[in-house]
């Protein structure tokens, strides 16, 4: 299963490495990422494909909630079919 994670927040280091170690431990794999900082602030979009045979969707996205918890970030994941529909004209 593709999804789309985003991240927003106030830079810090260790974002990446957080996210990506969960994602890691999930089983799930980073096929992408973009990200960049304005000033301060940090944004990351990733495209991941989730392995639902060792974590399903539901709890890969309560390991980023903790994360995003613990690094006081916005963070969200979205599964990529309602991604693309919810841009579809």
């Amino acid at each position: 299963m593709k999804c789309v994670i985003s991240v927003l927040g106030k830079d810090r280091s260790g974002i990446v490495a957080a996210i990506a170690t969960a994602l890691a431990d999930c089983g799930a794999n980073i096929d992408d990422i973009s990200q960049t900082i304005l000033d301060d602030i940090f944004s990351m979009t990733m495209l991941a494909t989730l392995d639902t045979e060792k974590a399903d969707f539901n709890t890969v996205q309560e390991r980023l909630a903790k994360i995003s918890d613990d690094l006081g970030m916005q963070i969200i994941i979205q599964r990529e079919d309602v991604f693309q529909y919810m841009y579809k004209i």
